[in-house]
């Protein structure tokens, strides 16, 4: 995970998502989550970007 992401994933959780994986259910759940609450999507978008570096 680069600095970027990392940085996109704390303040813009969706585009983060989208860039690394498209459009799909992890976006749409991310969506969800950032409306529903700031922290929520981060720590999600954070989850993805590190689940897919393993």
């Amino acid at each position: 995970m680069s600095l970027v992401q990392a940085l996109l994933a704390i303040f813009l959780p969706p585009v983060s998502v989208f860039l690394h994986r498209g459009i799909g259910f992890s976006l749409l759940l991310n969506i969800l989550l950032w409306i529903l609450g700031w922290i929520p999507g981060s720590v999600h978008a954070i989850m993805v970007l590190m689940n897919d570096e393993a």
